[in-house]
């Protein structure tokens, strides 16, 4: 009889031991899904914050940048450091909304300054005439005496 509880408890600790196992492959399974997915939905982002390069820009990184663009081009997410470094200066400038929000405000509150001023200048020209060149010619035409 004690060989048959230990047979028992051997297949007891098998079947725990299998559905341990089979607990981890799926959620091994779940992970593997989560990855494809996002690595998917990288792809996508990426993808569309390239489809609209247009303008070509020579940059000078320091060795760590360039460490982390290659890092991303290694890794598959990106054919080029160009195209890494594309997409990491898109989505910062996303992620600074707010701080490029007041820049565009300042910047159209100088150029109101600007277009206020050249309107000064030009009115001024404009009511009083320059000086004559008739005085001045006189001033020098005069002879010492």
């Amino acid at each position: 009889m004690s060989d048959n509880n230990d047979t028992n408890s051997q297949q007891e600790h098998q079947n725990k031991e299998k559905k341990k196992q089979s607990a981890l492959d799926e959620f091994g399974d779940h992970v593997e899904k989560i990855a494809v997915k996002t690595a998917e939905s990288i792809k996508k982002v990426v993808d569309k914050a390239l489809s609209s390069r247009n303008t070509v820009l020579t940059i000078r990184v320091n060795d760590e940048s360039n460490k982390k663009l290659n890092m991303l081009v290694d890794s598959g997410l990106f054919k080029s450091r160009s195209e890494s470094a594309a997409f990491l200066i898109q989505e910062g400038i996303k992620r600074q909304e707010v701080l490029f929000d007041k820049i565009s405000s300042k910047l159209e509150r100088i150029e109101k300054i600007r277009l206020d001023l050249k309107q000064i200048v030009s009115e001024e020209f404009v009511t009083q005439p320059p000086e004559s060149k008739s005085k001045s010619k006189k001033k020098t035409t005069k002879s010492p005496q």
